[in-house]
């Protein structure tokens, strides 16, 4: 089976990004762990209003953000992906989902400290 392209560049990209916006929300409507770590995001930008962060301090909030909801989003994708080929406990697969949540692990650790270096100095 063979996928039609399409011709215009303009269309295309239309098309690819409401098939990304359709991804993202069912990422946010489907996930507890993205629906956590959105709530945490929505807190973290109130706190940034509150706190009148600079610049320099929205980048690497917003860019933290990005990171553990991104890493977050391609964790999901692999544990689907993982039990759609094999539905039961399977020792590789464990390892591969593990590898994919230590992933996580490392963006929201990245983000807490980044969280502490803006938020610390301002307690």
């Amino acid at each position: 089976m063979e996928f039609e392209r399409d011709k215009s560049f303009f269309t295309g990209r239309l098309k690819s990004m409401g098939f990304a916006l359709k991804g993202a929300i069912k990422l946010a409507t489907t996930e507890h762990s993205v629906m956590v770590q959105s709530s945490i995001a929505v807190l973290l930008v109130f706190a940034g209003f509150y706190f009148e962060i600079s610049r320099e301090e929205w980048m690497f909030q917003t860019l933290a953000i990005g990171l553990v909801l991104s890493v977050e989003g391609l964790n999901t994708a692999v544990e689907k992906v993982a039990d759609f080929i094999h539905p039961e406990f399977h020792e590789k697969i464990g390892f591969i989902k593990d590898i994919a949540a230590g992933a996580v692990f490392f963006a929201a650790m990245t983000a807490i400290v980044i969280g502490c270096i803006i938020y610390i100095p301002k307690f």
